[in-house]
């Protein structure tokens, strides 16, 4: 039989859009004389509708959303991903056929944890259900069921299944597609099945979703693999049946079955047998990038994303001639066009010549829109007004007037204000709150900062040339908002506070196993700064997850909160 599984960009809540997205991969689909096409999960809704789905009129809406995708489903068969309502809410994929809806699978496992909270919007499916293709039961899943090491895939397979499809909205973080499809190869082999996994692409606020749709044959060697950060069609040649020759050698399957105090039941909805057999299509197995490359193709996606399904057309950034400021630009202008980058520099008497200079070049090496305005005067006018300010105050002055210039120009030019600081200075507060922290949009929020520098390297590597000045790159990182500072001088050197970070904030470790592998004064040090920063971190703007876990859906630990360790 032949499958496509249609890797979409779909946007939350556009149901018209959607539904003329899925249409065009229908007709595509067709074109190709697949038997059958997956689409990912809540393709009609996007992915997540979040409270959308408490509004009754938006799941009807859906629902008929859903119908009109079914009409066209003549000559194939559709799995269609969308939120169905009969007494309570489910998660469903929805079996199109011959013009209209022929049966519904509702998801079973609801994920709530990290950024998932299924449970506050779907009740569980039970139900397992076959579609009988000719000699082939396909039996459709829903994101979670596939991440259980036991039903429903066990259930399925046991029923008979000898193709299993998994429509999916599972999140990116860096290596996350590689642990995804080995999950799947343990799936495929473990139930002697083929695996069809047809992923969501796109980003959605925070989230970012990579795509890498994969069908496996039941010995969990891969068969085809689509590209990952774009839309595609992955249309794929495949004989499920031949799973069934393993199945007759593989004497677990059958003491699984006899562990059973009944047989798994599964309704079975009777389609079109596949088309007679013509020439094979040769698989396309698309290799993953490696992990430098996955962080600028999610943050791209990410950023471009956000941009363009929020009605912008440009964006904003304050470059200081610092790294963070550089890299931001450098993505900005890869993914939008350097004709819609603005950099702004706003130096003060503290910037120095160097930093004034790469600013300006960086600007120049991207091709995007440079002004300089600088923020003396402006300083000493509210040093008139306030009096005489000194130390931190003085300092977050002038991140501040900064801020109030970018969202200005945001007001004036309607571009959208890009802010600029990396997760290490996020989870320590090294930031000025209504300051650098302004904007709509925090793109390397989820970035620690040794990788900020990995990445700016990485970025001059692949363009051949110099996008990145190497003077910003190994320039002593400061905020230069006092003579001779340095960030060092306030935190510790970024290769031994990351690692820090990085075990407390994504890995929960407890200040006894840190203070075993760091410095016992170094961990207080971090920790107090972390936990002292929560009230900041809750009025950042949001940026792309590119991390296990990142501040924001993932990170949720109260302001309020004496423990300590």
């Amino acid at each position: 039989m032949r499958i496509a599984l249609a890797q979409l960009n779909v946007v939350v809540g556009d149901l018209d859009g959607n539904v003329e997205r899925i249409l065009g991969a229908l007709g595509e689909a067709k074109r190709t004389s697949s038997d059958i096409v997956v689409l990912p999960e809540l393709a009609v809704t996007g992915y997540p509708p979040e409270d959308l789905l408490l509004r009754p009129g938006f799941v009807r809406a859906a629902r008929d959303a859903v119908d009109e995708v079914a009409r066209a489903c003549t000559d194939i068969t559709a799995l269609v991903g969308g939120p169905a309502f009969d007494r309570d809410l489910t998660n469903a994929a929805f079996v199109c056929a011959n013009g209209a809806v022929q049966g519904i699978y509702r998801k079973h496992f609801l994920p709530n944890y990290g950024v998932f909270d299924e449970h506050r919007y779907f009740a569980r499916g039970r139900d397992l259900l076959l579609l009988e293709l000719g000699d082939v039961l396909v039996a459709p899943t829903i994101c979670e069921d596939v991440w259980q090491p036991g039903p429903p895939a066990t259930d399925l397979a046991l029923a008979g299944a000898t193709l299993l499809v998994n429509l999916s909205a599972s999140p990116f973080h860096v290596g996350k597609a590689e642990d995804r499809e080995e999950m799947l190869v343990t799936r495929a082999r473990d139930n002697a099945i083929y695996v069809a996994f047809c992923n969501l692409v796109g980003g959605q606020d925070e989230l970012v979703f990579d795509g890498h749709s994969v069908v496996l044959d039941d010995e969990g060697e891969v068969v085809a693999r689509a590209p990952g950060f774009e839309e595609a069609l992955l249309v794929v040649d495949v004989d499920p049946t031949e799973a069934i020759g393993r199945r007759l050698r593989d004497v677990r399957r059958r003491e699984l079955e006899r562990s059973r105090p009944s047989p798994p039941v599964a309704a079975t909805i009777r389609l079109a047998a596949p088309r007679e057999a013509g020439e094979a299509l040769a698989p396309t197995v698309v290799p993953f990038a490696g992990e430098l490359e996955q962080m600028r193709l999610g943050l791209g996606l990410g950023l471009g994303d956000y941009v363009r399904k929020n009605g912008f057309a440009d964006v904003v950034i304050g470059i200081s001639g610092g790294i963070d400021s550089a890299l931001t630009a450098a993505i900005a202008a890869d993914t939008l066009g350097p004709d819609h980058v603005h950099t702004v520099s706003m130096p003060s008497r503290f910037s120095s010549e160097g930093t004034r200079d790469d600013a300006r070049e960086v600007s120049e090496n991207l091709g995007a829109d440079f002004r300089e305005i600088p923020i003396e005067g402006v300083v000493g006018a509210f040093q008139e007004a306030l009096g005489a300010l000194d130390g931190l105050a003085a300092e977050n002055l002038q991140a501040r007037i900064r801020g109030v210039m970018l969202m200005a120009l945001s007001n004036t030019h309607g571009w959208l204000v890009l802010a600029t600081g990396n997760k290490s200075e996020m989870a320590v507060g090294y930031s000025t709150i209504y300051g650098d922290m302004v904007g709509g949009y925090a793109l390397l929020k989820d970035v620690f900062k040794t990788d900020v520098f990995r990445l700016a390297r990485h970025l001059n590597e692949r363009a051949g040339r110099e996008l990145i000045p190497v003077t910003t790159i190994e320039r002593p990182p400061s905020a230069e908002l006092r003579a001779g500072q340095r960030d060092d001088q306030s935190l510790p050197p970024y290769d031994v506070l990351d690692p820090i970070l990085e075990a407390y904030v994504e890995l929960d470790r407890s200040r006894e196993e840190l203070e075993e592998q760091f410095d016992p004064e170094v961990v207080a040090r971090t920790l107090r700064l972390v936990d002292g920063a929560e009230y900041k971190r809750r009025q950042a703007a949001p940026g792309v997850k590119l991390r296990p876990r990142a501040f924001g859906r993932d990170w949720r630990t109260p302001i309020t909160n004496r423990w300590r360790g």
